[in-house]
């Protein structure tokens, strides 16, 4: 019999075997990349206190009307962008990627190259 691989679940498994040696600190913050089918989401977050320092998303009112007519790529990074300049709004210059067991690709990369040149370093 043929089984089907659930590769949502290989993907928590990986993320979660990332997560072991992966957190974020008050100095250097995690960027957390979520990619669903239609949108994609970013968080800063300082994982010793529990908290979301920034985030965005394709979701956002402010970036929704900047995302018409570009394919999802090209919203991941201006989502990166974004989530970039918010960063370094709150005096957030240095992050450590998560890139949630996703391979890193496609929309993915496009948040990180995205959020680099908007002046983060990771």
């Amino acid at each position: 019999m043929i089984t089907v691989n659930d590769k949502n679940k290989d993907r928590v498994i990986r993320h979660k075997r990332v997560r072991k040696n992966l957190s974020g600190t008050a100095e250097r913050p995690r960027l957390c990349v979520y990619r669903s089918l239609s949108n994609i989401y970013a968080q800063i977050i300082d994982d010793e206190k529990g908290v979301t320092l920034v985030s965005a998303s394709t979701l956002d009112k402010e970036v929704a009307e900047q995302l018409k007519g570009k394919n999802k790529t090209e919203q991941a990074r201006l989502v990166g962008e974004i989530i970039g300049k918010r960063a370094i709004a709150k005096k957030i210059k240095a992050v450590v990627f998560d890139r949630g067991g996703y391979l890193y690709t496609g929309r993915v990369q496009a948040v990180a190259d995205g959020a680099r040149s908007a002046g983060l370093e990771f």
